[in-house]
């Protein structure tokens, strides 16, 4: 049996629930599954032990019946009530569950009444118009759904780097752990940092080789073994990632580890420099007349051809050799550089936590202030605020912080850029904010003049403090929307508005390619997780990496600020509880 995880026990109630949504049981019964699911999820302790030892009966919210099921899952890795639920439909009906903007309801409504149970037949019912004749379709929503299939189609063998994460760690610590083991990493796009990958290279220094082939190939987590030889193993896993594993001896490993780090492009132009000093790279060794390089680390091979180490991030050969020969590399921000942290939601609108929970997550992850950011009234599908409603959080959030100490709150909002570049709030509810983000939640499909032109009107607006997500993206479900980014970042370089890195792993918008131009035109990044509840305060971690392969230092990223600092920087002429926001 696997390993059982949280986040496997909350992904079995969150699925038990669409079963139930599917059956047209009784919505009380589907929401207590559900909010079983969000118990799990956010339970400040060891969950899964807790559950193996049916040790849940003073954990509100969960009745007898829910009890015994996660004890059964917990203990046994598997619970018979859902296995008999999906064995009730196809086995092809659950892809449906996996195209964007396709829920429950709709699922319901083509699988009762049109017989659709796969993507294929889905895709064929939107192309001949059954679906957009069932009542509470319509033609565009069957157009947005064969969008949909065909994004998931592109990006079939890609993985998100926030989902592939805590997955590729565990399995390089059990290879660290190995006694025939002196050296262990992750190479390939993983290491590069990123955003989407098609597999995970693992890379270890061994005497016993073939040892190690063995025991990568019987992993809990291989769901089929590709290939296994002596010294490389592929193996697939149960969500289809391809996990490959090169054991090389010691001498050879820091070349095999710059080898399969890449990328192809930034290894090419390496070769060429070699080639020009009398020297050949490859993946074990250099070769050549004369005395050879004496190669300990990775770092040995840069300094031998007379370059500074370049971080693996910036492997792309978009100028990083350059910079490196001439002694310019950037140095690149690191995750214990953020001192808080901007846009997050709550309770109050469409977030699992509350205010005080947010706050105490961030202070215990070592943070000096949260910047609350719930969404405006024009996003009623995540029950945004109106302006009674934001007043009161401002002063809930003004009360809360006279209790703390070390730490603040500071209020904003996600607030909606309209169609037509306006905001969803006027100036005078804008300014008693400590800060606002602006973004585009609507009418993703506007030509990229005029979506460039709705962001920049925003973006011109004195409270404005910074963009969101700037191109909408959804990575593997949703492309970026048509916008011009270079004018959008000259418009930010005038207007002195800082753009988000969002790094929920499911956005990383701004993309990192945009990032070293942002930065020469001095526009500050915020890398802010665009969190819903506490644990996903920890993607900070992921929009460090992506700021770093953007090329961005300590002082391009505004929350690297001290709690003072962003206190002066909000508000630089008089600090009053943070209550006089001004564009820097």
């Amino acid at each position: 049996m696997a390993e059982v995880t949280r986040e496997h026990l909350v992904k079995t109630l969150e699925n038990i629930a669409l079963l139930l949504e599917l059956k047209g049981e009784n919505p009380f019964k589907t929401r207590a599954y559900r909010n079983g699911a969000e118990i799990v999820q956010n339970f400040d302790g060891d969950i899964v032990t807790r559950a193996i030892k049916n040790d849940l009966k003073d954990i509100k919210g969960f009745g007898d019946a829910l009890q015994q099921k996660l004890y059964e899952l917990a203990s046994t890795g598997s619970l018979a009530y859902h296995e008999n639920l999906r064995a009730e439909f196809p086995e092809t009906l659950f892809e449906l569950f996996e195209i964007q903007g396709l829920g429950p309801k709709k699922i319901k409504a083509v699988y009762d009444q049109l017989e659709v149970d796969s993507v294929a037949s889905l895709k064929k019912a939107c192309e001949d118009g059954k679906v957009a004749s069932l009542k509470g379709f319509g033609a565009k929503t069957a157009e947005k759904i064969l969008g949909a299939i065909a994004n998931r189609e592109k990006f079939a063998d890609r993985f998100r780097l926030g989902d592939v994460g805590p997955l590729a760690e565990t399995l390089l610590e059990r290879l660290k752990d190995h006694p025939k083991v002196s050296r262990a990493a992750i190479a390939g796009s993983y290491r590069r940092s990123k955003e989407t990958l098609h597999d995970l290279d693992f890379l270890v220094a061994t005497t016993e080789p073939s040892e190690l082939t063995s025991f990568f190939a019987q992993m809990p987590e291989a769901e089929e073994i590709i290939v296994q030889g002596s010294t490389k193993t592929t193996i697939r896993l149960e969500n289809g990632l391809q996990c490959d594993l090169r054991a090389v001896s010691n001498e050879h490993f820091p070349f095999a580890l710059q080898y399969f780090t890449g990328s192809k492009e930034h290894n090419v132009a390496l070769r060429s420099l070699a080639l020009k000093q009398g020297l050949s790279l490859n993946e074990y060794d250099f070769t050549g007349d004369g005395e050879m390089p004496e190669v300990h680390e990775e770092g040995d091979i840069y300094r031998s051809l007379g370059l500074l180490f370049i971080p693996p991030e910036l492997r792309e050969n978009r100028g990083e050799i350059e910079a490196s020969d001439q002694g310019k590399l950037p140095d690149l921000i690191k995750k214990e550089n953020l001192r808080g942290t901007f846009h997050n939601h709550t309770t109050a609108s469409d977030g699992n936590n509350s205010l005080l929970e947010m706050a105490e997550a961030a202070h215990d992850l070592g943070l000096e202030y949260l910047g609350i950011a719930d969404h405006s009234k024009a996003s009623f599908q995540a029950n945004g605020l109106n302006e009674v409603r934001l007043r009161e959080q401002i002063s809930e959030i003004r009360a809360l912080n006279e209790q703390f100490d070390d730490f603040a709150l500071i209020a904003g909002s996600e607030v909606d850029i309209l169609k037509d570049g306006s905001l969803d709030f006027d100036d005078d509810l804008l300014q008693e904010l400590d800060y606002c983000v602006a973004s585009v939640h609507n009418s993703f499909t506007l030509d990229e003049d005029t979506m460039t032109k709705r962001i920049i009107r925003a973006m011109e607006n004195e409270h404005v403090t910074m963009l969101g997500h700037v191109t909408g993206r959804l990575l593997l479900k949703r492309d970026p929307y048509a916008v011009n980014i270079e004018k959008i970042i000259a418009c930010a370089s005038e207007t002195r508005t800082v753009i988000e890195l969002n790094c929920s792993p499911y956005r990383l918008d701004m993309d990192w390619r945009w990032w070293k131009k942002a930065r020469e035109k001095n526009v500050l990044c915020s890398i802010n997780p665009d969190a819903h509840r506490t644990e996903q305060l920890q993607s900070l971690s992921y929009g460090v990496r992506l700021a770093r392969k953007g090329w961005l230092r300590r002082n391009d990223v505004l929350n690297t600020k001290s709690l003072k600092e962003v206190q002066a920087w909000l508000a630089p002429v008089s600090y009053t509880h943070l209550t006089l926001p001004t564009k820097r």
